[in-house]
């Protein structure tokens, strides 16, 4: 037995171990991610600060929660973390980050960028990222949006692909399958940033942010290398300012998106896995579907040696927007055949097809993913649906059945029987009872969202859309901030008087105070309920960004020329010292809230 003494282990290494390697969940590697980056900047030479701006859902839900417990560390590493009162005036902060050295009096050599935001947050950004990825990011400083989506809409009201929204905004995506790569892809995201002038997309699912890994910290760990064949013109890609619009698209389009292209084919960020010596079947895969295809791999049986021995190689793209043509079409020399594995609708596949189809028409391979190659148009069959998750079992299925025209095995075949049966056998549904969600004991929602009798409500984003599915005459709902507008599309075109719409504080605070003013404007009869309960309960009970109270509302309200307040509470008593509301509230206790809401049909607009 050994007498050597083991190094003391901390709470606090997976964010100040320097060398090694640490436990990280997918979300801590986002927080030691900027830290990462300023002690590199060190090493270079660079007296760079770190801005972090967003807003929280899941699967980024518990990120500002971490944030916030790391705030010491952060400070040591000069990151100033900042969150938005919404998804868009955060970005509209980091592209401020990127402006600092174009004035006078910077304290640093520049400020590196980080956004975070789900799917949604993502749809509502897109007029600040097209603006501010055209604008460009500074030279020493950088941007990473990290975007969380959400496939299978476990927590949302719809299933989010982000990979197409960021196309739109022509910012390059990368997809990292681990939390390794959280931290190796968000190094070379800020590092190509820097180099092209693009704010560079981060694509984060909940697979990978909400799992543990060992990962390695060492500063050296990424060696970042800037490409030699591709010519920076002398003023660079970076902000600057006066730049008139045409001028940022040009750069745009002719050469920042170029020199993303090059900063990944010079670091490999899409690269072979598996090759072999006479190749017949090629597959191209990015993020959690490569980590599904190598499951499918090894349930079948197939290990690396297998699969170059039966023809099989293996491509995993790191940046999956826009897709590298070079290394690309490398990996397709001499395939008869490729498989594209990606999740939800197809962006690997159509963009392959395009590099490869004026390439060499005598060694084109066939191309299929989505579809067979009978094609989407002609009523083909579907290979790996978009709707929902990709199963591994799926995937090992059509591989099976690809290398099945070249290749046969009776170990494969029997495998394959034993992943369909237990496909099968999990989508065969057990139900003992059924329990639907409801609101916790003692949430106030439980009084709060009742209504009068023959009263009916649409709902919003927050915990009180459960109601939807209770017996409480509440149905359909908006995006977050759009709550109650609906019935300004109804109201004039039916006898129905007047509806109630349930609003979260939260929600409020991040864009909801918009939805009441459109009502107001509209002079439709509705009456909001403003849950109010200081805190931003579905995602971890984190405090509202900003000054909210139930006086301030009510003085915001007045002023935007609500008709009618009403104070709901179960303790009237507890306002009797507050002298700030506004003059037209009036109270009343939680057991008679339902009744104190029936004229409110007379006003334009009303709260509660």
């Amino acid at each position: 037995m050994s007498n050597m003494a083991l190094p003391a282990a901390t709470l606090d290494d997976k964010y100040t171990a320097t060398t090694g390697r640490v436990f990280l969940t997918g979300t801590q590697a986002l927080i030691r991610l900027p830290m990462l980056q300023r002690e590199r900047d060190l090493a270079a030479g660079l007296n760079t600060a770190g801005f972090i701006s967003g807003y929280r859902g899941s699967p980024l839900g518990n990120l500002d929660l971490g944030l916030w417990k790391a705030k010491q560390h952060l400070a040591e590493h000069h990151i100033t973390f900042q969150p938005g009162i919404n998804e868009d005036m955060a970005a509209t902060a980091v592209w401020g980050s990127q402006q600092v050295g174009l004035f006078p009096d910077a304290r640093y050599d520049g400020v590196f960028g980080l956004w975070y935001g789900k799917g949604p947050g993502v749809d509502r950004c897109g007029d600040v990222f097209r603006h501010a990825n055209a604008a460009g990011s500074a030279r020493h400083g950088g941007v990473l949006v990290i975007a969380g989506d959400d496939h299978a809409a476990k927590s949302s009201t719809l299933p989010h692909q982000t990979e197409h929204i960021f196309k739109a905004l022509l910012m390059p995506v990368l997809y990292p399958a681990n939390v390794q790569e959280y931290l190796d892809y968000g190094l070379h995201g800020w590092a190509m940033s820097r180099y092209s002038g693009c704010w560079v997309a981060f694509k984060a699912l909940a697979d990978t942010v909400e799992t543990s890994a060992s990962v390695r910290v060492d500063l050296a760990a990424v060696n970042i290398v800037f490409p030699t064949d591709f010519a920076l013109p002398p003023d660079g890609l970076n902000i600057r300012w006066p730049d008139p619009p045409l001028v940022q698209e040009a750069r745009l389009l002719n050469l920042k998106l170029y020199a993303a292209l090059a900063y990944a084919r010079a670091n490999q960020l899409n690269r072979v896995i598996i090759d072999s010596p006479t190749p017949q079947l090629g597959i191209l895969t990015a993020g959690k579907s490569y980590l599904d295809v190598r499951q499918a791999l090894d349930e079948l049986g197939i290990d690396d040696k297998l699969a170059a021995e039966i023809g099989i190689r293996l491509y995993k793209v790191g940046m999956v927007w826009p897709l590298e043509p070079e290394g690309v079409r490398h990996f397709a020399e001499g395939l008869e055949e490729i498989l594209v594995v990606e999740e939800k609708r197809q962006l690997l596949e159509y963009q392959l097809k395009e590099e490869l189809y004026n390439w060499r028409e005598d060694v084109r391979p066939r191309v299929v993913g989505k579809f067979d190659e009978i094609g989407e148009w002609s009523q083909g069959n579907w290979l790996l649906p978009a709707t929902g998750e990709l199963p591994v079992a799926t995937i090992a299925r059509v591989i099976a059945e690809r290398i099945s025209r070249f290749f046969t095995s009776p170990t494969i075949a029997a495998r394959l029987k034993v992943i369909e049966a237990k496909q099968k056998a999990a989508q065969t549904p057990i139900i003992l009872a059924e329990r639907k969600p409801h609101f916790c004991s003692g949430c106030p929602h439980n009084t709060s969202t009742r209504l009068p009798e023959g009263s009916r409500a649409v709902a919003g984003i927050g915990c009180h859309y459960m109601v939807t599915w209770m017996d409480r005459s509440t149905a359909t709902f908006t995006h977050m901030g759009g709550e109650g507008v609906p019935w300004v599309g109804q109201a004039p075109f039916t006898e129905e008087k007047h509806i109630f719409a349930n609003l979260g504080d939260g929600t409020y605070f991040h864009s909801g105070l918009l939805a009441i003013r459109q009502a107001i404007a509209a002079k439709v009869p509705i009456t909001y309920k403003i849950l109010y309960n200081d805190a931003v309960a579905m995602t971890g009970g984190q405090p509202v960004d900003g000054i909210l109270s139930v006086a301030r509302i009510t003085r915001q309200l007045e002023a935007e020329g609500v008709g009618k307040m009403v104070i709901v509470t179960d303790d009237p008593d507890k306002y009797a010292e507050i002298t700030d509301l506004a003059p037209m509230c009036r109270f009343a206790t939680a057991t008679n809230s339902t009744a104190c809401s029936v004229n409110y049909a007379k006003s334009p607009a009303s709260a509660s």
